[in-house]
């Protein structure tokens, strides 16, 4: 607590709340997620392309298997860092978040079509003798939670966010003006003297 005359003012992170604890869960738990999924994949990147393809997505071409394969692992990754780091939190938590429902809906068209593959998520994917639809789709979509919540309140504590844009320090008194022998108006103290008028 700082004291300031006869009142208090809270320090910063004593102004912290559950739902500030509750976002720095999500951020780290959702970025944490992509590093590892992005991590594993990005050594084989032409196995990833075979999980895409895995899916069997006939409005999909060639090309854009490729594309997704390639690119998917990369940008788990970058968005793993953004999150684990709290940079840019909204943008890469509404990235990270629809990113879980690109899976989510994937997954589930698999499962409807009657295919047996693994999601490939945290692996190279590809046929499975034991899909875990169910299982893939509720995890994918608590994940999707948390970039849903951080997208919403994406202001955590110990995040680069609150380092790069933290608000300005000038204090907001709107008696200042009136209480400063060294203008005689309020027009004065935003003009100035030697400003043309």
């Amino acid at each position: 607590m700082i004291e300031s005359g006869t009142s208090t003012v809270a320090s910063p992170s004593s102004r912290r709340t559950r739902k500030d604890w509750v976002g720095l869960a999500c951020r780290l738990v959702l970025g944490g997620v992509l590093l590892y999924a992005g991590a594993v994949k990005i050594g084989n990147l032409e196995g990833n392309v075979l999980s895409v393809r895995a899916y069997q997505i006939e409005w999909l071409p060639y090309s854009m298997e490729r594309m997704i394969g390639y690119s998917l692992p990369i940008l788990e990754i970058i968005l793993g860092l953004l999150l684990l780091a709290g940079l840019f939190t909204r943008v890469s938590a509404l990235v990270g978040a629809l990113t879980m429902l690109a899976f989510i809906a994937a997954i589930g068209s698999a499962w409807a079509r009657g295919l047996s593959i693994d999601c490939g998520c945290f692996s190279q994917g590809g046929e499975t003798e034991d899909p875990k639809y169910l299982q893939e789709i509720l995890r994918d979509a608590a994940f999707f939670a948390c970039g849903a919540w951080l997208a919403w309140r994406p202001k955590t504590p110990f995040s680069v966010d609150n380092w790069l844009f933290r608000p300005s320090t000038i204090p907001h008194d709107p008696d200042h003006f009136a209480h400063n022998d060294d203008f005689d108006t309020d027009e004065d103290a935003l003009v100035g003297e030697d400003t043309p008028r």
